[in-house]
């Protein structure tokens, strides 16, 4: 799970970077007033959360995989101490 999380914030540091770059280069409009930086978040957000839907489909099924084994797990475990005399 820390890898995709790794992998899902390096992919929107490298959304940021590159809009940061084009808004930079006047590529892309500067935003309101001050809001240069909000702008920015926001269309990096906007971005970055269907490349990492696509680019991550593996390493998020596999971490899925394994917080199901991780319960699957706790649920025996609970269930044998249960089934257990006091």
């Amino acid at each position: 799970m820390l890898r995709y999380t790794l992998m899902r914030l390096g992919i929107f540091a490298g959304c940021f970077l590159a809009l940061w770059g084009l808004v930079y280069l006047e590529v892309l409009p500067r935003g309101l007033g001050d809001s240069n930086l909000l702008w920015v978040l926001v269309l990096a957000i906007v971005i970055s959360a269907p490349l990492s839907f696509v680019l991550l489909r593996k390493v998020r099924d596999e971490a899925s995989a394994e917080v199901v084994a991780k319960v699957d797990r706790a649920k025996g475990r609970l269930a044998a101490n249960r089934s257990q005399e006091d």
